[in-house]
């Protein structure tokens, strides 16, 4: 402990205090002594006269002080000291003192002496260095972005926030107006969306933002599909993102692996329902020919993630990023 203290803070050595604790041995025979258990002379015997450790001439291990009390009465000796007296006997405690004061830097001090002195020599009393602590809370937010979403010439950004406890907040925008007048070729689409997620299991208990998390997730968005056919136009032509939205709801299943020290991948899978009314036209010499108004009722896979994830904050890094080693 207190190695592992010195690596990440000076400590001068006067202020740390070692207490050598008396040998468990001697605490068990003790407490043998104060009680009323079964075969308790033959216990004593064994924990005052029997070596701890006892070799043969070749130096090989042939009896131990252990053994032979294990061994007493088919193990039930053994089992009675394991229940009555070890939770007192093995023990480890530690206490940390902290304290806060505020240095002030001293005042010059004269030194007044006489003239016919020039022999003298001033005693100059130097401060105490200040013990820098690094106090600073870790942080763990990250940003994102879908790679599938970026394959499919969808720009996006995502943002990620640990809320504590194994909980996040996620919130992310896509937004993609591309389109050829001449073959009649559109791939719009915009909107964001809303995650709240649990992590679980070992990974996440090492730290934030890593392993399995299930979680709701709601988003909405607008678009218009045309591919020199008939094409699709989500919400009223010309209004507003809130008169073109479709909306999702459901839950999220994903898991988020670590691939470097400041980089994870999250596969997520999001699952539900999405509504919203839609447009089918058709381009007809120069113009969209409006075809049918539709409304969505869609029970099923609502998003499907693949993001790449750069870790930001104090202490939001991976340790480890493969068995066995660190990178």
């Amino acid at each position: 402990m207190e190695q592992y203290v010195r690596q990440r803070i000076s400590l001068q050595d006067s202020i740390v205090v070692r207490q050598e604790w008396s040998d468990p041995w001697d605490k068990l025979a003790y407490y043998v002594e104060q009680s009323d258990m079964p075969h308790k002379k033959e216990v004593l015997h064994q924990l005052l006269e029997t070596p701890e450790y006892t070799y043969n001439k070749k130096g090989a291990l042939v009896d131990s002080r252990k053994k032979r009390l294990m061994d007493m009465n088919y193990g039930r000796t053994w089992n009675y000291m394991l229940d009555k007296f070890f939770p007192s006997i093995r023990n480890a405690s530690a206490i940390l003192v902290t304290i806060r004061k505020k240095y002030e830097t001293p005042e010059p001090e004269i030194v007044e002496k006489p003239v016919e002195d020039t022999k003298q020599t001033e005693n100059v009393v130097e401060p105490e260095p200040i013990i820098e602590v690094d106090t600073t809370s870790p942080a763990y937010f990250a940003i994102k972005t879908n790679m599938l979403y970026d394959a499919l010439l969808v720009p996006n950004i995502g943002v990620e926030v640990s809320l504590g406890k194994r909980w996040t907040v996620a919130a992310d925008w896509m937004y993609g107006w591309w389109n050829h007048n001449n073959n009649h070729r559109y791939w719009r689409i915009y909107g964001g969306g809303l995650s709240v997620r649990k992590y679980f299991g070992a990974k996440a208990a090492e730290k934030p933002l890593q392993g399995h998390h299930i979680g709701l997730n709601a988003q909405m968005l607008t678009y218009d599909f045309e591919f020199g056919g008939k094409g699709y136009m989500g919400g009223v032509p010309g209004g507003t993102l809130w008169d073109r939205m479709s909306y999702t709801v459901g839950a999220e299943y994903g898991y988020s692996m670590p691939i470097a020290k400041r980089l994870n991948i999250d596969f997520s899978l999001a699952a539900g329902y999405m509504g919203g009314r839609y447009y089918e036209y058709i381009p007809l010499d120069g113009h969209y020919v409006w075809q049918a108004t539709k409304d969505r009722k869609w029970i099923g896979p609502t998003k499907l993630e693949v993001s790449l994830v750069w870790l930001l904050g104090h202490g939001n890094y991976n340790t480890k990023t493969k068995k066995g080693g660190e990178k």
